[in-house]
């Protein structure tokens, strides 16, 4: 007794962390269960990068747990690594050779003498063998049994687990036989429209849908490719495609003492490329009676596993709300904060606790819902060409104010690269409000607070989904993109007068404070300030400002007037403008007046362009660049298709001499983790092709040169 008692006091609990006193045997970092299933957590390595990673440090500080980075090349400087306690090094920027590399994670977790490995979301976090192989070393990982996450991971072995419990599935061929033949019968059986899917699939990886018999089997090569590129494994399953459903969750927490709950669900049916972009909890318009069948078949599915930590339950609910089991994700999800918001909870730290052995710190009955929560992820991605992510400096960046309501999950700061060799994920903006309401004029408010230049992100994109007539109503579905597209992209509209002037109040304002000294020396104290398109009228300084919206150039006469106003001529429209710069917060803001009208967009100027960001949107205006200074023409591609972003040949198509069709498929690339497929911008023959598979291209580089067929037949004829 006196020997046990030792041991309890050798290792003080940290705030309510216990540990169980049965069967404890001695490892280098503690004391843990002879079963291998708990111990102490003081010190947590966290294998994973970004956002997450930033999130589970926050709520270890206030548990008192230090943390432990790893990262990569890439992530030398990063967030996460600022914020840990200690970090490690693990590999080059690729994750398969960094943050996917087991061997690697598991020297660090020894070294450092962490207790847990937390997996975060992607990643490690549903390896079955990673998980084992945690165990093996007697450090504890922060998430299910890897039974249950090969149980789950498996979707042919997940359906029959969840029939045999109750749970509602969906048809489909889940079966050994895998060749084309069988799987396009199979197809035709179900009836198409049909789901490709990768068996080990997750994160809209590896998933296509066929449209028709004749589109099967290229999209199921696709599909193949990914998955082997993604998980290593391309073994598919064919499911019945739900035309238009909802994609509705259920979060789940379990521990080791045989409970269970439900945090209530999450829709999440508004996505692009198969992925979430905006969240939110409750599901708008499910009644109380749907909600507790969703809540108690989500239990029932993770009872079935005996599941423990935080999972989610995704079902697919059509439009009479009828749902059914699409998978299971053994591991905390992206979206997780929608549900803390709602139930006043912290996920991370009831993941902390369970992993230690304790009992959940809320039973159903105790878990209240309140409210309404949504989440926008802010990417950096071009949605006008495809959603096509993008990668690059975040020359500025300001974001609203966080608060009891408001949340900003980032791993981010100005000034940090957006990778390419990971999510182009910049953040996760997660508000509160009473009611869903409430809860969506609140992310608009916030989202136009939301400040970032340096590259393109979906912000605007997300004003236009959140402000949708259709989404206020909560009508959502998965295809609410592809339905809504033409109110979703509207036209780009010219900057108006007013913001033409605010623009061209910015600059002048900046070159009045570069130029003050030059000013203060010369006699005159309206200098042209070395502009030779000056001309002087009475009182008034006045000079000629040339200015580029898009492609258009527009003129501005800038009148100085003594008082320290401005007169600004449009064509036939003046305009009288008063203002001043004024930093607020690390910004500045422009307080301006323009024909009386009062306003202080956000001002940004760099790199020759104005940036204003207000209340009503944002806008650009930049100072043409001269001609020798223009980028460099395209001309190198002929007409041919060039590399959107930066990335890896997958698959080349064609050869010198094919005769290609506008929109045919010319070769595959692979770029943050996603296959984009080059398509023929014209028909015509194909001259050369510039790489080959398995080489890497930079953006906008010439991938094909293609000549039209015109071009070709007048030089046969000479």
């Amino acid at each position: 007794m006196v020997a046990m008692a030792a041991v309890i006091l050798s290792f003080p609990t940290l705030q309510g962390l216990r540990i169980f006193t049965q069967k404890l045997s001695w490892t280098k970092r503690g004391v843990r269960f002879v079963s291998g299933e708990v111990g102490r957590i003081e010190k947590v390595l966290i294998a994973n990068r970004g956002e997450i990673a930033c999130r589970v440090m926050r709520t270890a500080k206030k548990m008192g747990v230090r943390s432990v980075a790893v990262y990569s090349d890439a992530d030398r400087d990063s967030m996460h690594v600022a914020m840990a306690d200690e970090a490690y090094h693990i590999g080059p920027a690729p994750s398969q050779q960094s943050y996917l590399s087991m061997e690697k994670v598991l020297e660090v977790a020894k070294k450092s003498g962490s207790h847990a490995v937390h997996p975060g979301y992607g990643f490690l976090s549903e390896n079955t063998e990673f998980a084992e192989a945690c165990k093996q070393e007697g450090i504890i990982f922060i998430g299910p049994p890897s039974s249950a996450i090969r149980d789950m991971g498996i979707k042919s072995t997940s359906k029959y687990i969840m029939s045999a419990a109750g749970v509602p599935i969906i048809g489909g061929y889940h079966g050994e036989d895998q060749s084309n033949e069988r799987l396009q019968a199979e197809a035709a059986q179900i009836g198409f429209p049909v789901m490709i899917k990768a068996v080990r699939g997750g994160g809209g990886k590896g998933m296509r849908i066929a449209r028709s018999d004749s589109v099967f089997l290229e999209q199921l090569e696709s599909a193949r490719r990914e998955a082997r590129k993604s998980f290593n494994d391309d073994v598919m399953l064919v499911e019945k495609f739900v035309e238009d459903p909802r994609h509705v969750e259920v979060q789940v927490f379990g521990d080791m003492h045989g409970n269970v709950v439900y945090l209530f669900e999450r829709d999440c049916s508004v996505q692009r490329r198969h992925q979430k972009i905006i969240e939110e909890a409750p599901g708008p318009d499910i009644s109380p009676e749907v909600r507790r069948k969703l809540g108690e078949a989500a239990v029932k599915a993770a009872k079935a596993v005996n599941y423990v930590g935080a999972g989610t339950v995704e079902f697919i609910m059509d439009a009479q709300h009828n749902f059914y089991f699409m998978e299971m994700n053994t591991r905390l999800q992206v979206e997780h904060p929608v549900s803390e918001m709602i139930t006043g909870t912290d996920l991370v730290e009831w993941q902390l606790r369970v992993a230690a052995g304790e009992r959940l710190p809320l039973l159903q009955d105790d878990i209240i819902l309140r409210g309404h929560s949504f989440e926008a992820r802010i990417y950096a991605e071009d949605p006008n060409n495809d959603f096509l992510p993008g990668a690059g400096p975040l020359l500025h960046l300001s974001t609203p104010a966080a608060d009891q309501h408001t949340r900003i999950e980032t791993g981010v700061r100005e000034g940090d690269e957006v990778s390419a060799h990971y999510d182009p994920m910049i953040a996760k903006l997660v508000v509160w409000g009473e009611d869903r309401s409430a809860a969506l004029k609140k992310l608009r408010y916030c989202l136009r607070q939301y400040n970032i230049v340096g590259l393109n992100t979906n912000i605007d994109f997300l004003l236009s989904l959140s402000g949708h007539p259709e989404f206020e109503a909560g009508n959502v579905t998965t295809s609410f993109i592809p339905q809504y597209y033409a109110d979703l992209f509207p036209a780009p509209r010219a900057p108006s007068g007013e913001t033409i002037c605010q623009a061209a109040l910015g600059l002048v304002l900046q070159e009045r404070r570069h130029t003050q000294e030059f000013v203060q020396a010369s006699n005159d104290p309206f200098s042209p300030f070395g502009s030779s398109s000056g001309w002087r009228s009475n009182i008034q300084y006045n000079r000629n400002m040339t200015l580029q919206l898009g492609d258009k150039k527009v003129e501005v006469v800038v009148g100085y007037s003594k008082d320290g106003s401005y007169t600004m001529q449009l064509g036939e429209e003046v305009y009288h403008v008063t203002g001043e710069v004024e930093l607020e917060g690390g910004a500045s803001f422009l307080h301006c007046s323009v024909n009386g009208v009062k306003s202080r967009p956000k001002l940004v100027i760099l790199d020759s362009t104005v940036h204003l960001f207000s209340t009503e949107g944002s806008a650009q205006v930049s100072v043409p660049v001269p001609k020798y200074l223009a980028a460099v023409s395209g001309a190198g591609a002929q007409g041919g298709a060039v590399a959107p972003m930066t990335g890896t040949i997958e698959k080349v198509m064609v050869k010198a001499g094919d005769t290609v069709a506008v929109g045919d498929a010319l070769m595959v690339m692979n770029a943050m983790k996603m296959e984009h497929t080059i398509r023929a911008p014209k028909a015509g023959v194909i001259k050369r092709v510039f790489f080959s598979e398995g080489s890497q291209a930079n953006r906008h580089a010439p991938l094909i040169e293609l000549e039209e067929e015109e071009e070709v037949e007048e030089g046969s004829s000479q």
